[in-house]
């Protein structure tokens, strides 16, 4: 697989033509890759684009992959941010998320991960779920406050189709999902890291000054981005493209060096809704300017009919001509650009 990912690194590299400014090592399981093979990567995509002097390298983890040994490692290379999946501090939770870790586990691998250099450290947590009451997430936002994180990203609890959970709501061993516990949790999340100095740059994203992702900052502002390997995904600002899900189909066309990713242009109506999903989730907010300049009349006139009633609401406020989704709305962000969309 790794020097299947070499191959196409190598194969692609016509495809980005702007100096690379972050390198991710997102999931699958990337931890459970060895020094060798994270630098045999690194030096695949030192050798064939152009890559600042200090880019951003970040390593997805899940907490019962990192012993000491294995992040003194990780240390040794160029990795310099780390993504660990910790998802909840209680055991509850991650029986219920179906994770291989456990509330010992998610605690000491942040300790462990500190011990061994790493400053710049993001963790996941999951609120919303069945077992998660308002005190327990209270506690989970406490121990990652006292554990020093510069960095948390946090998301609702969903359920997807054909997994453990749909089947225990389906057969009614679990309550569905409660959509006033997850707004107020989400709320109790805002609150509480806000005002522990965290920067609030995107609806489920929170940083310390300095230690925002440069890497998913990128993507919310609409920068290409090349994906490798199985699933990846790949945009260049006018095109998606993306790799199959299958192993072994993967690695069988590489090795016969044929890239089997998929092409789709992207339409008029597609990056219209897409400019207006990212901007509306960051900080950064959706320059009305830069929409009136890039699309057709007629798709400013309908996006403003449909903003009136948000703006009605208090949902979206206007300033120096950015729209901003307000706090009151922030839990609502995604059925608030959907419904300003093209279809």
């Amino acid at each position: 697989m790794v020097e299947m990912i070499a191959k196409e690194l190598h194969l692609r590299k016509n495809e980005i033509s702007e100096p690379v400014e972050t390198i991710y090592f997102g999931g699958g399981t990337p931890s459970l890759l060895d020094l060798g093979e994270i630098n045999q990567i690194l030096e695949k995509i030192d050798s064939n684009y152009s890559v600042i002097s200090k880019p951003e390298i970040t390593l997805e983890a899940n907490p019962d992959d990192l012993n000491s040994i294995k992040l003194n490692e990780l240390k040794s290379s160029a990795i310099n941010r780390l993504s660990i999946g910790i998802q909840s501090f209680f055991d509850e939770d991650l029986k219920l998320m179906n994770r291989a870790h456990n509330a010992n586990e998610a605690m000491n691998s942040i300790k462990t991960a500190q011990d061994a250099g790493f400053e710049n450290i993001t963790i996941d947590l999951i609120y919303g779920g069945q077992t998660t009451s308002d005190e327990n997430w209270k506690k989970n936002l406490e121990i990652a406050l006292e554990s020093g994180v510069p960095h948390i990203s946090s998301y609702a609890l969903t359920v997807e189709p054909k997994t453990v959970l749909a089947h225990q709501i389906q057969t009614k061993k679990l309550e569905d999902l409660d959509e006033d516990q997850q707004e107020r949790q989400f709320q109790m999340l805002v609150q509480t890291l806000t005002s522990h100095d965290f920067i609030h740059y995107e609806i489920s994203n929170f940083g310390k000054k300095g230690f925002l992702s440069r890497h998913n900052s990128n993507y919310w502002k609409g920068k290409s981005y090349l994906g490798v390997g199985p699933s990846a995904h790949s945009y260049d600002g006018k095109n998606r493209s993306w790799n199959p899900p299958n192993n072994s189909i993967y690695i069988k066309n590489l090795a016969e060096n044929k890239l089997v990713n998929q092409v789709e242009s992207l339409s008029e109506n597609d990056r219209f809704n897409e400019l207006i999903m990212i901007r509306l989730r960051t900080i950064y907010g959706l320059n009305l300017d830069e929409l009136k300049s890039n699309f057709p009349d007629a798709f400013i006139d309908e996006f403003f009919r449909e903003l009136q009633p948000h703006l009605d609401h208090q949902l979206v406020q206007i300033e120096n001509g950015i729209l901003y989704i307000t706090d009151k709305g922030k839990f609502l962000a995604d059925g608030i650009a959907s419904s300003l969309f093209r279809v």
